[in-house]
């Protein structure tokens, strides 16, 4: 489950190949091409439509410049990894599974996780934090927290 980002040089390429990616999947259903994949000695195999738009998205992920990981729906996960993937240390994860603030089961003495339910908690946790920045901005602006001119 490691992440996986663009190296800065291959950014351009990353880019360039999700704005062809996009632009094939915006083709009227009749008439979308076949996606075939080329590999290193010629040889093609038809890429199903399923796999194009998991691409795609790939590609607009990656073309952001943000890193990229794939896990099956319905996978569980370690509290480390679930730490990793909320960015903090498994000691807070515990404190937040202690708090019941995200699903889990336990097997044995170790704790599973569903993956749906630790990305529905950082989508949540994200948007709460998008939500408390916005505010501050504002209240810093209505008490003169940003002068128009600085000395």
């Amino acid at each position: 489950m490691a992440p996986v980002a663009a190296p800065p040089d291959q950014q351009a390429e990353v880019a360039a190949l999700f704005k062809a990616l996009e632009g094939m999947s915006h083709v009227r259903p009749r008439r979308r091409p076949k996606c075939k994949l080329v590999g290193p000695s010629g040889e093609t195999i038809v890429l199903p439509e399923s796999v194009f738009y998991v691409l795609e998205r790939v590609a607009e992920v990656m073309a952001s410049g943000d890193s990229i990981t794939v896990v099956p729906v319905g996978r569980e996960v370690t509290t480390q990894q679930a730490a990793d993937l909320l960015n903090v240390s498994r000691q807070y994860l515990v404190r937040l599974l202690d708090e019941k603030r995200i699903p889990f089961r336990k097997t044995g003495k170790h704790r599973r996780l569903r993956i749906e339910d630790v990305l529905e908690f950082k989508e949540k946790r994200d948007k709460d934090r998008r939500v408390g920045l916005r505010e501050l901005s504002r209240m810093s602006q209505e008490f003169g927290g940003y002068d128009a001119e600085a000395k």
